[in-house]
Parts: C-alpha cells; structure tokens; sequence
C-alpha cells in the first residue's frame, strides 16, 4: 500500500532500522527498498541542511526531548545535491521512548518552479508598470512646474496621455490580483443570468468605440441558447480579452460565434481570427503564464491574459480550446455549462 502514496515514506523502529521504505523514497534517493530495509536510517538517509550539516546529528530524534511529536516542513538535501522537503513525526510508548520514526519526502524541483514563477510574475509586472509611472510622473510634474507655458491643446495631451497610463496601471495591477486569486483558488462567482450573445455585442461596440473599424467585426448567432447563469464581469473579461488578443496578434475580420453546446446544456463562444495562426508546438503553452502570441504589437502586454482567461473560464465549470479556425489564423473557443445554482432554486 505504501507503494502507491505519491511521497516518499521511510520508516524506522524503536532501534532506529529501516522497516519500510516505500517506491517513492526509493525513486528519490535511488536507493532499492531491499538495501534500504534492516539498515539505519541514518544511513539510509543522509540529510543536510544547507549550512551542510549532518541534519540527523543536529536532531537528535532518539535522544531529544520527548514531548517531540513531529518536526515541520523543511527543505534539505541529499549528498548528491538533491534537494527535498522533509517532514518527520514520532510514535511514542508510555515512557516516552520512540517506538516509530516516520520520515515522509516530498521533490522540492516543483516548489522551486513555482518559486521561479513567481519571481517571474513580480519581474514582468514591476517592469510593465516603470513605463507608464514614468510617463504619468514626467507629464505631471511638467504640467505642476510650467502650467501657463503651455495652451490647452498641450494640457489636454499631456491630461489625456497621464490618463490612458493610469488605466494600463490598473488594468496590469487587476491582472496581478487575477492570477494571485485564480492560483489560490479564491475568485469569488457572483452568478446572474447573463444575455451571451448581448454581452459579445458589447465587447465589439466598445472596441468600435475605441477606434477599430466596425467592419473588422462579425458576429454570428445560431440556435436557441439554454438559460446560462454567469458572471456578467468575468464574462465581460473573458470575452474582451480574447477579441483583443485576435485584434492585436491576429489579421483580417475577427468572427466571434456564440451557439449551443454539442449537447445542447450549455453554450460555446468561438472566436477567431485570419493571422497566422498559432504554432502547433506553440499550442500547449497558450495558455501558460507569461505567453505571448507569435507577431503583432506586444506593447503593454504582461502575457497574463490568457492565463487569466482559462482560469476564469474553468471557474465557471467549463473548458476552453486552441485550434486552428476554418479560414486560417487561430479560434479559441470556450463552452460554458448551464443552469441555475443552488440558491436561484
């Protein structure tokens, strides 16, 4: 049985021998199970803290005090340089004295990947935000020291130049707090019935509003869609950020289709672009922190956006897909499930 847990097992006896030694532990400390077995575990085991002491002698687990239940979490390493996280508890009799030792191992390379990643996310943001701060501090601080040098014309530039700088700051701290709620798991849904097919309007009237030309559009509707309860903000964001991703990395008409599921239960939303396309060794990592589509303009972009836009997509209990669409270029197309939740019963 122990052969089947995930993490790595060693148990030791009252006289500190190896009885179990589980697939994992072997794996981890290339050790085979049948030589660890019988054998000290300390032996076994050797375990360095990163000062490179003898992890075992600073312990002490025989001879320490014995109100030792367990010890925490803690990085240390194997001769070799391998680095794992060590957890260790204590099995007692009535005296007090050990009676089981059990170690439990756990890879550290997925820890300090996620580690990396987050450096990384605080890197790419932290740059993203220097240029725009810039700009907002240099107009600002020009407009305070020189006000009557300049005529409205030049006032209403700079204003407006400080303003579109302060929305791409929140709009990149608002993706910040994104990935930080989708990664622990903490986006709350405020379900309400949501008008898919309005809401893809909405997103080309505004685009059309910011200056796109309104026949680089096309929306299609077919069939009756089931009743879909969604969050209106968070639909709004999938939707925007993927009609924006097709207009910055992609070409020609952008078609957004809203249509009934295969199944008839809930509703799917394609949309698609007449670009290049995305690389078929490119596709398992489109949806990955910090991905940015081959060509077009990546000013102002994090490479958080479709990231963001899966997580938010499989909070709503769907899926969402890269392919390549009919006429070329790239279709991501997500389907969303129907119905109402527990309390709109």
């Amino acid at each position: 049985m122990t052969d089947d847990l995930p993490d790595g097992l060693l148990v030791a006896d009252g006289d500190a021998r190896v009885i179990t030694f589980n697939a994992a532990a072997a794996r981890m400390t290339k050790i085979p199970a049948d030589l660890a077995i019988g054998r000290d575990f300390r032996d076994v085991l050797p375990l360095y803290d990163a000062e490179g002491r003898d992890w075992w002698k600073c312990l002490a687990p025989y001879d320490g005090l014995a109100t030792r239940t367990r010890h925490p979490e803690r990085s240390l390493f194997l001769p070799g340089g391998c680095e794992l996280l060590v957890t260790a508890a204590y099995r007692r009799d009535e005296r007090g004295r050990v009676r089981r030792f059990t170690v439990c191992l756990r890879d550290a390379a997925h820890r300090a990947r996620q580690e990396r990643d987050r450096a990384d996310l605080v890197s790419t943001v932290a740059h993203e935000l220097r240029s725009p701060l810039t700009s907002v501090k240099g107009f600002t601080a020009t407009l305070l020291a020189k006000w009557h040098r300049f005529n409205d014309d030049q006032k209403r530039v700079m204003l407006e130049t400080v303003n579109a700088d302060a929305d791409r700051v929140t709009r990149l701290i608002t993706e910040l707090l994104d990935v930080s709620r989708i990664e622990s798991g903490r986006l709350e849904m405020r379900r309400q019935v949501v008008d898919l097919a309005e809401a893809t309007r909405k997103v080309i009237a505004g685009r059309i509003a910011a200056g796109e030309p309104e026949d680089r559009f096309r929306f299609e509707e077919h069939g009756d869609l089931p009743e879909m309860w969604l969050d209106p903000d968070k639909i709004d964001q999938i939707l925007g950020n993927l009609v924006e991703n097709a207009v910055r990395h992609g070409a020609g008409t952008v078609t957004i289709v809203v249509e009934p599921d295969a199944h008839k239960e809930g509703a799917t939303v394609s949309v698609r672009d007449e670009g290049q396309g995305i690389p078929p060794e490119a596709v398992s990592r489109v949806f990955r922190q910090f991905w940015r589509g081959p060509g077009g303009n990546r000013r102002g972009g994090t490479g958080l956006g479709l990231y963001i836009v899966k997580g938010l997509v499989e909070a709503h209990g769907g899926t969402i897909t890269v392919r390549r669409a009919p006429g070329g270029g790239a279709e991501f197309r997500f389907t969303l499930p129907a119905g109402a939740p527990d309390y709109a019963s």
